[in-house]
């Protein structure tokens, strides 16, 4: 399965990481960043559905998605059009992504928060996130038990960022409220297969107490499906490919906005 291969090339190249980069560095690089942004907070206004507009250039179920763009254009592109925040995929062997695109839109984007969306497992890419400027990870629940949970959502609080704390169907959406965490994201896509379905998050809605953020995942195409998810009380969206896609992302953006 997909999600197992990413899990193992991610602890391969962790190990190579904290060998060439102990923690105590890395922490401390960390612990001299400003205070984070409140990610979540942004996340949530009342009556409207916001969007975390992501900065993807490929995936495992896509392929190439647009190259040759730069993170620095779509993060001033998506702060223009009424992104709530950011999503970049720092993954590099199956997403093309890296730290420095998330540095480089944190310098092009001071007031966005911005998610590190990567495989965490390890402290230490916690660190890492914070010292690049993140002010958000993401924890995805199939890749984790629940004791890595707990001390990943420590981690975060330790470093001042949020997490999204990401479920696939309703054991794991289960999972994840019970151990606290205070944004949880529903992916319409299972990581395991990469088929979706596009009214999981809407049934798995009921799960999630209304002092939680909750935020849709995959499969957003246009504004009535943000019209759709918004009458069943999400909070946010997060948009990718959708967006990475458009001829004109900002203009994209401010349709699935409208």
């Amino acid at each position: 399965m997909i999600l197992d291969e990413i899990l193992a090339r991610t602890r391969a190249d962790l190990a190579v990481c904290q060998q060439q980069r102990p923690l105590a560095e890395v922490t401390a690089a960390a612990r001299a960043q400003p205070p984070a942004r409140g990610f979540g907070q942004a996340l949530r206004r009342a009556g409207q559905v916001t969007c975390i507009a992501e900065f993807k250039r490929r995936s495992p179920s896509a392929g190439w998605i647009r190259q040759g763009v730069e993170p620095a254009e779509m993060a001033a592109t998506y702060a223009a059009a009424g992104a709530a925040a950011m999503s970049v995929l720092t993954d590099q062997p199956f997403f093309g992504g890296s730290l420095d695109d998330l540095r480089t839109a944190r310098a092009a984007t001071p007031a966005l928060p911005i998610l590190r969306k990567d495989f965490m497992v390890d402290r230490y890419q916690v660190a890492e996130a914070r010292a690049a400027g993140a002010d958000a990870i993401l924890l995805i629940v199939a890749a984790l038990d629940d004791g890595d949970i707990a001390r990943l959502l420590q981690a975060a609080d330790d470093f001042g960022v949020d997490a999204l704390v990401e479920a696939h169907d309703e054991p794991e959406v289960r999972r994840a409220v019970a151990l606290g965490a205070r944004i949880v994201g529903v992916n319409n896509r299972d990581l395991k297969t990469f088929t979706m379905d596009r009214e999981l998050c809407i049934r798995l809605r009921p799960l999630v107490p209304p002092d939680r953020v909750m935020v849709a995942e995959s499969g957003i195409r246009d504004a009535a499906d943000v019209r759709r998810l918004g009458a069943a009380g999400i909070d946010a969206v997060l948009v990718g490919e959708t967006l990475m896609r458009a001829i004109d992302p900002g203009a994209a953006l401010r349709g699935l906005l409208a």
